[in-house]
């Protein structure tokens, strides 16, 4: 995963795809894209204001606001630190081992580094929730909100 996401691809990604799921279960790709498969876009074509090739962000927790950054993610060999920069400055780990059907709050402020990540139970005899592209987490010191 770090490979595809991290050292594989120049600067950034423009949308992940469902080849992050080539190697899972048919049935488990149904029931999270309704079957439908679109491949993992780069960003390319990117042209910066003084013409330079462009860059990866280095993103730091100086450059986190200026950047307009809400969310950060950090993988590790357990799993993917979610951290919701609006709020925290870590975030709690969800396992590699999580069900990615699980259905998970998406207020940044419920990604509190102090506490377990907010997965949202489903109710008896239903599947879980298709769960969002990523999680949000928070720790230390609050930020202010995001500007748009």
């Amino acid at each position: 995963m770090s490979r595809h996401l991290i050292d594989d691809v120049v600067v950034g990604w423009d949308e992940l795809g469902t080849d992050l799921l080539d190697d899972v279960p048919p049935a488990l790709v149904t029931a999270l894209t309704g079957g439908e498969h679109w491949p993992s876009r780069t960003l390319d074509h990117l042209i910066t204001p003084d013409g330079s090739p462009p860059v990866r962000m280095s993103v730091t927790d100086t450059t986190a606001d200026e950047q307009d950054m809400q969310w950060g993610y950090v993988l590790h060999k357990e799993g993917v630190e979610v951290i919701s920069l609006l709020h925290e400055d870590i975030g709690p780990i969800v396992s590699w081992s999580t069900d990615p059907r699980t259905a998970f709050n998406d207020h940044p402020a419920a990604w509190s580094s102090l506490d377990s990540p907010p997965a949202m139970r489903a109710s008896r005899g239903r599947q879980p929730q298709r769960a969002p592209a990523a999680a949000p987490a928070k720790a230390g010191t609050p930020r202010p909100a995001a500007r748009r």
